[in-house]
């Protein structure tokens, strides 16, 4: 039984290390895009296209490629479901 334990921290550290990952550039995203709100308010339209482009990447990457095809697979593969 002592030998499952790095075997289980060994799975549980990557499928962490893509969680975090994917809310720090969701939470990055919602900021970019809450900026680029912010700077076409004030008449700057380059920085909000800059910014909303920048923010829909983020989001992108944050969403779909790492909290869906990444944890979400993970998960649904390590509890027998596919």
């Amino acid at each position: 039984m002592a030998s499952a334990a790095p075997e289980l921290l060994a799975e549980l550290f990557p499928l962490l290390v893509y969680t975090i990952l994917a809310g720090v550039l969701t939470a990055g995203g919602i900021a970019a895009e809450y900026a680029s709100v912010q700077h076409l308010g004030s008449g700057e339209l380059m920085s909000a296209l800059w910014l909303a482009a920048i923010g829909a990447v983020m989001l992108y990457a944050g969403v779909y490629g790492l909290a869906y095809k990444k944890v979400l697979a993970r998960v649904l593969i390590s509890s027998g479901r596919q």
